[in-house]
């Protein structure tokens, strides 16, 4: 999209923004807004009611994508920062995340982590600086102002020495609305595709649910399997409790250990997607000497199946890497090899058969769980083990189809967000 220019321009001083409208004027962003104005007292009454939005909940194209009721006092400590209408909430620490977002409208009681600076327009139209502050080089230079490896961060004064560019009053306005337009315009765009990958993941699930559930002949002679939800199943095929058929099992439930800012990976309930671990999702770490504490109930080994409880219940991936800590919410299975593949058993676990048993076991109005004592509960189809190898092969390829679709759709996403206004 091509734009008529403006009659004269000027060099801006700043590298980054190169040349600028001859009047407009360039000047820290500390000149035209405020930081952190407002926090929770340490006298909160402890029943106070919050929304509290930490780093994790804020999407760097999408803004605050979720929200956790609490109340004061099992909100975490940095759960401090007060949001209003026309704030812009920029993350200061893991800065490489880039979690900027513009607070509009927000509920009630929204609260932020002091992870975040909450930057409050004082001589600036709200809008047309939370385009300012989402503004890519503006971005790249938090980042780079960063201190630290693992857990970079930067100080809220920081940036607010940061230049940003200054129209007149009525071009903020109306640049803040082209960009409302052009925003929602690509939005809707994107909306579409988010669609077409929830279609290509329920294709997915049911792919992976049909196949364990019948196997690759068709023409296989049945029988019932006694539960009512599952049908019929292949006449040499077993219904096994999972737990019995498990040569180890290590539930992490205990004292939450100490994050710091370098150290062995955690992998929390976070990290476990349907059938992967995304190192991405989290990042936490723990002390190295802390590490066999954390684990003394078992190390996790290449090939292991590790199983949520809870937030969210019942997504499941293999072990891809042992140098790391597992979390709480989490159980770790080994299989027995000789009853069952563990690709196949993963495979099993993330079909609609299996996951149909855990919201009949789950307990919790909020946030199902499962308690460890009904584990026992949950049964696993077992064809012989040639079958399964066969299977679990298929479904790789298959699958791996699918998700490369999927990866073509983001791909998409990736670039309407990129060639977005700011």
């Amino acid at each position: 999209m091509k734009f008529p220019r403006y009659p004269k321009y000027k060099p801006s001083g700043i590298d980054w923004l190169g040349e600028g409208p001859a009047h407009w004027e360039v000047k820290r962003l500390k000149y035209s807004a405020s930081s952190n104005d407002e926090a929770l007292p340490e006298t909160t009454l402890p029943e106070f009611e919050l929304r509290y939005v930490d780093i994790g909940n804020v999407d760097s194209a999408e803004g605050i994508i979720a929200a956790e009721q609490l109340t004061f006092d099992t909100a975490p400590s940095r759960a401090r920062r007060i949001v209003r209408d026309g704030d812009t909430i920029v993350s200061t620490v893991r800065t490489y995340l880039r979690a900027i977002a513009p607070i509009r409208n927000p509920p009630e009681n929204l609260i932020v982590s002091t992870g975040f600076a909450v930057i409050r327009p004082r001589m600036i139209d709200p809008h047309f600086l939370s385009y300012a502050l989402r503004e890519s080089s503006f971005v790249e230079t938090i980042v780079a102002r960063s201190v630290g490896v693992s857990y970079p961060a930067v100080n809220a004064s920081e940036v607010g020495t940061i230049p940003i560019p200054l129209p007149k009053s009525n071009e903020q306005r109306a640049i803040a609305e082209f960009l409302d337009r052009e925003t929602s315009r690509l939005d809707t765009l994107v909306g579409k595709k988010r669609e077409l990958i929830e279609k290509l993941k329920e294709k997915r699930t049911a792919l992976i649910s049909r196949t364990v559930a019948r196997g690759l002949n068709s023409n296989v002679k049945l029988k019932p399997s006694g539960i009512k939800w599952l049908g019929d199943i292949p006449e040499r095929w077993e219904l096994l409790p999972l737990t019995k058929y498990v040569a180890e099992k290590s539930d992490y439930r205990g004292k939450t250990p100490e994050k710091v800012a370098d150290g062995v990976f955690l992998v929390t309930a976070k990290n476990v997607r349907m059938g992967w671990i995304d190192y991405e999702a989290s990042q936490e770490f723990v002390l190295e000497e802390d590490y066999a504490e954390i684990m003394r109930r078992g190390l996790p080994k290449g090939g292991d199946i590790v199983f949520t409880t809870e937030a969210p219940l019942g997504n499941v991936a293999l072990v891809d890497r042992e140098d790391v800590a597992l979390a709480q919410r989490i159980i770790r299975f080994r299989v027995q090899p000789k009853r069952f593949v563990s690709q196949f058993a993963l495979y099993g676990m993330m079909s609609d058969h299996f996951q149909i048993q855990l919201k009949l076991l789950a307990t919790g109005s909020t946030a199902e769980g499962i308690k460890a004592s009904k584990l026992h509960q949950l049964k696993l189809l077992a064809p012989p083990r040639h079958e399964q190898v066969a299977i679990a092969d298929y479904l790789d390829r298959e699958t791996a189809k699918l998700d490369r679709m999927m990866e073509k759709v983001e791909a998409v996403i990736k670039s309407c967000r990129n060639t977005a206004p700011p």
